[in-house]
């Protein structure tokens, strides 16, 4: 029988935001080689494991509590397009393990990253209901059958698409987060508006709401007292360019995000993280001021 750490028991023994860590995809960019197919950089769990392994540690050793796995393109419909000798619940496998490995005998949340079954971005969508929820089932599953402690479903910006993942998790008692990606306008891609959206998701009884991959300035619309009564979280785009540049480099000093996320400490977040362009600086910089914050 699978282990499993619960987020809310951390948040309860340390009282205070846990760490997230940060970016996956872009930092393995920055500091590898990697072919940019539709898998992202999720060939690396098997072809540069020992790198993977690495960013995970320079991420828990940086102060992260929350790990993410290396799955944001390991979903059946990024997989299906490109031919390789492994399948789709091995690679998503590997993955979970390389986590795993990392984070050894500490206590370190491993989140499973599902991402949209299309591009995050995407506001013309191709695929159809019956496909959404296929892909999703199965790389869910996959996730959870793999070990992770949550699913953190992340970038999500169609209210059909976050209907369908929260459906699979709530009912299959699987703890998850659903994290989403909005536009300046404060709608998600598919219209509606995001505090319309969060009310709804509460109602599929998510372990947290979040929001990722927004800039800081976009970010700073929203009214924290709206996310009050609920358990939230938020992890931002640390990247300078645009959102769907192919190769994605830091924006934003550590030292200057962590001072702009202090501002948001008193709406008592869940956790805290850093998004696209990120790495373990950042990560180090948020435990710093959680430390200087909390402390006794």
């Amino acid at each position: 029988m699978i282990e499993r750490l619960s987020i809310d028991a951390c948040y309860e023994n340390k009282k205070r935001p846990l760490i997230l860590d940060g970016a996956i995809g872009s930092y393995l960019q920055e500091t590898s080689n990697f072919e940019a197919t539709s898998l992202w950089s999720s060939l690396m769990n098997v072809s540069q494991k020992d790198k993977v392994i690495t960013l995970h540690k320079d991420y828990i050793n940086s102060g992260a509590e929350i790990i993410t796995t290396n799955t944001f393109r390991t979903n059946p419909i990024a997989y299906k397009s490109v031919k390789i000798d492994i399948s789709n619940q091995e690679i998503v496998r590997h993955s979970v393990n390389l986590a795993n490995e990392a984070r050894g005998s500490k206590k370190v949340i491993i989140a499973g990253s599902n991402a949209p079954a299309e591009d995050c971005y995407q506001i013309e969508r191709t695929l159809s209901i019956e496909e959404l929820v296929h892909n999703h089932k199965k790389h869910i599953q996959y996730l959870w059958d793999a070990g992770v402690d949550i699913i953190l479903n992340e970038t999500f910006s169609h209210l059909d698409e976050i209907e369908i993942v929260s459906q699979i998790c709530s009912r299959k008692n699987i703890p998850y987060i659903m994290s989403l990606y909005f536009t300046n306008e404060l709608k998600i891609l598919s219209g509606e508006d995001i505090y319309e959206v969060i009310n709804f998701i509460k109602k599929f009884d998510p372990m947290a709401i979040a929001l990722n991959c927004i800039s800081i300035e976009t970010f700073s619309k929203i009214e924290i007292s709206k996310l009050s009564n609920i358990k939230w979280g938020f992890y931002l785009n640390c990247g300078s360019g645009k959102v769907t540049d192919d190769n994605i480099t830091c924006g934003i000093n550590p030292m200057d995000y962590a001072e702009f996320v202090k501002k948001y400490l008193y709406a008592d977040p869940l956790f805290i993280g850093s998004c696209c362009g990120s790495n373990p600086t950042h990560t180090k910089a948020l435990k710093e001021l959680v430390d200087e914050v909390y402390r006794d």
